[in-house]
């Protein structure tokens, strides 16, 4: 579904209801800062009527106020001073407070919204990610998301009271002398109209601007993450000119939102100015007819002003009320994806099973297919079982299915067709976290999370430092990490960049023998390190697969010369399986790609 669909269906209002459960959660100080408006409005409206009234006080004209009546100009001058000063000091006072109070609205919704969307980001499947950049996301959580909050600390309470002071004003407009009211609500229509249009044109602005901001973000992201790539092969000047081809890009679409933006700005002031003329020349021969007092005359300029204010503060939070339902929009894309990989509703009570033998780690495929996109299979018709603590090894050419299966199992994807059963039970009948805890993935390019080196490997689960150090004992990596500058507290950067491939893969080892799995998966485990650290790691390694159901997927066939089986994989198909002896017999695809192996060495 395109941008385009999508905003034709998601209307203001609809977006804006999808704003309100946030805003019930700061219920109380919302609703605060909305009873606030009211004396505001009210302080505002009749500020007007008390210097009106004061100047038809000074020229000796009959006033409409009764405490007026019967008192010297002096006491009457005192009068409307004070009551005058009363009504700024209100506005003062509360609009104060009110104003606080919508920044702090303001702050937690952009704050809770920002947690949802993480949330709800972090719980997608890896499909979502496989199509969409991290810039683009990094854009949403963002940019989007303070967009998104000036809606309500700048904007939408900001509207509301405007609204609230028009609809003051106008009341007591009319109250006052309806011809002249009548003139300035008719200038109010075609104002209103201007507004909506440029509403629709800045909104369709604005949305490209923030898509062009995300493909900028985007390719930031990019060349920031594959810096090493970009100088080897002096892609600098290249990368340069298309970031700056996106830039401006960018540019011309924010310079679309300023036009429109200005543009209302600049209606405004012109309809302002018409409707002071309009008011002196109606009511001026009003006080020619003697129907008007100049007290009156000076009023209802002061009201044409005090109206097409909230219109001028309107078109100042134009900006960020389009800017902020465009940014929702985008924030409702993310929150509308299907969170496609759930826990089940009704948890399996039973847990895991274990053999006659006491063994546990039992892995079966039952005619499992899948394809990352429609029609396109990856892995047709996969029938096999594992036994508890068989060790297993798939190989074959690279887009086989190798790394396919691995990410089915983990339960990254769903099987286009097919079920997958551990110790027994369907793993879509088990809460992720419970699956996964059985499950120790060692890939081939560990990923480290800044922080230090325990947390790395705890990665915020509650073992002791007793524990973590016996984990890196036992899988032989201890000595490493007591060679680091503060040993296991050495703060790590994003990505491990501080240390070397090997060693990020040391601590991977550590990482999944602390949490003591049933069946341990070997992505190219040991492919980064030296031969004196494979060594050691190979030793800790048959340690860590004794009584361990285990999946190895390995390039060097030399390296799985001892598992149970060997499957073979082409195209997605299992086209041989046995012991690495049995299967050089049989001299099908697997004898074939040992012997180039052993050619090539």
């Amino acid at each position: 579904m395109t941008n385009k669909k999508r905003r034709q269906r998601e209307t203001d209002w609809r977006l804006f209801l999808r704003l309100v459960p946030y805003a019930k959660r700061s219920g109380r100080l919302f609703l605060v800062s909305i009873v606030l408006l009211v004396p505001l409005s009210i302080a505002g409206a009749v500020q007007p009527i008390l210097i009106g009234e004061a100047i038809s006080l000074i020229r000796g004209e009959t006033t409409a106020l009764p405490f007026l009546q019967g008192i010297s100009l002096s006491q009457g001058l005192n009068l409307m001073v004070l009551l005058l000063a009363v009504t700024i000091g209100v506005r003062l006072a509360l609009q104060s407070a009110q104003a606080y109070m919508v920044q702090e609205v303001g702050q937690k919704i952009t704050a809770d919204i920002r947690s949802d969307l993480f949330e709800h980001i972090t719980s997608l499947a890896v499909r979502f990610f496989d199509r969409t950049p991290v810039g683009k996301l990094i854009t949403r959580l963002t940019n989007d998301v303070e967009a998104l909050g000036e809606v309500f600390s700048t904007g939408a309470i900001g509207v509301v009271s405007d609204l609230f002071l028009i609809a003051a004003i106008t009341l007591m407009m009319f109250y006052r002398q309806w011809q002249l009211a009548s003139l300035l609500l008719m200038l109010l229509l075609p104002i209103t109209a201007v507004i909506i249009y440029f509403q629709k044109k800045y909104r369709e602005a604005n949305y490209q601007a923030r898509e062009e901001l995300s493909e900028l973000n985007a390719q930031l992201a990019e060349n920031i993450t594959g810096i090493g790539v970009v100088q080897i092969f002096r892609r600098e000047k290249l990368n340069a000119e298309m970031f700056k081809a996106q830039n401006q890009k960018y540019l011309r679409e924010v310079d679309a939102t300023n036009y429109y933006d200005a543009a209302v700005s600049a209606t405004l002031e012109w309809v302002s100015l018409v409707a002071v003329a309009g008011v002196l020349w109606w009511g001026g021969s009003l006080i020619l007819s003697k129907s008007l007092t100049f007290g009156q005359l000076s009023e209802f300029i002061l009201f044409s002003q005090r109206l097409f204010d909230p219109l001028r503060q309107f078109a100042e939070k134009f900006t960020a009320i389009q800017a902020g339902f465009t940014a929702m929009e985008r924030i409702s894309d993310i929150l509308n994806e299907p969170i496609e990989i759930r826990d089940p509703e009704a948890i399996n009570a039973n847990g895991f099973t274990t053999d006659e033998e006491g063994k546990t780690g039992e892995i079966r495929f039952e005619n499992v297919s899948f394809a990352y996109k429609p029609g396109e299979y990856v892995l047709k018709n996969l029938d096999f079982t594992i036994q508890p603590g068989e060790k297993i090894a798939l190989v074959g050419p690279t887009g086989a299915g190798k790394s396919s299966i691995i990410r089915l199992l983990c339960r990254l994807y769903e099987p286009s067709e097919g079920r997958i059963f551990i110790d027994g039970i369907d793993i879509r009948d088990l809460p992720q976290a419970e699956l996964r805890r059985h499950l120790g993935v060692i890939l081939q390019d560990g990923f480290l999370f800044a922080g230090d080196v325990k947390s790395n490997i705890s990665l915020g689960e509650s073992y002791s430092l007793e524990q973590i150090q016996l984990a890196a004992f036992q899988t032989n990596v201890a000595s490493f990490i007591e060679q680091l500058p503060d040993g296991y507290d050495t703060q790590l950067r994003e990505r491990g960049t501080n240390i070397s491939g090997g060693q990020k893969q040391l601590l991977a080892f550590a990482r999944s023998a602390i949490r003591n799995p049933r069946i341990l998966v070997l992505d190219e485990a040991t492919s980064n390190l030296d031969v004196g650290t494979e060594a050691l790691i190979q030793e800790a390694l048959d340690r860590l697969l004794e009584q361990r159901t285990a999946i190895i997927i390995a390039h060097r066939l030399s390296t799985i010369k001892n598992v149970n089986r060997i499957f073979v994989l082409k195209h997605g198909e299992l086209v041989e399986t046995g012991t690495h002896e049995q299967l050089l017999h049989q001299g099908g695809l697997y004898a074939s790609l040992y012997k180039l192996q052993l050619l090539g060495n």
